[in-house]
């Protein structure tokens, strides 16, 4: 079982994404927004993030610079997933320093097995 922060401002999207990771049997964290992720993440520890890319103060892609720019921070696998989807948001995505881009409406068992690939990948 892994810890996975989920950060999205839709509680709606954190309910469902939280009921699936769930059900797969990992511990889930919720923020949402980009600032209540950072705060969160200097007092837990987490083994992946799910970071939306567009929400209200720091957007995702900030988000996950920050991420990867703090050496205690920096090798938690980052997943943004996002409605943002053409092929300059994908490359935004790599340049901020996400470990893989998820696109919304996504089907549940692609959530599952790229946070599975991640993970296995970290472990």
């Amino acid at each position: 079982m892994a810890r996975i922060m989920l950060v999205d401002d839709e509680p709606e999207i954190r309910y469902i994404t939280r009921r699936i990771l769930e059900r797969a049997g990992h511990d889930v964290v919720e923020a949402g927004d980009g600032e209540e992720c950072l705060r969160k993440l200097e007092k837990e520890r987490v083994d992946l993030i799910l970071l939306d890319v567009m929400m209200p103060g720091i957007k995702g892609w900030e988000v996950c610079r920050r991420i990867k720019l703090d050496r205690r921070m920096r090798d938690i696998p980052v997943v943004m997933f996002t409605v943002r989807t053409s092929e300059g948001d994908v490359e935004e995505s790599v340049k901020s320093g996400a470990d893989a881009h998820i696109n919304k409406p996504f089907e549940m068992s692609e959530l599952i097995q790229v946070v599975e690939e991640i993970l296995k990948r970290k472990g």
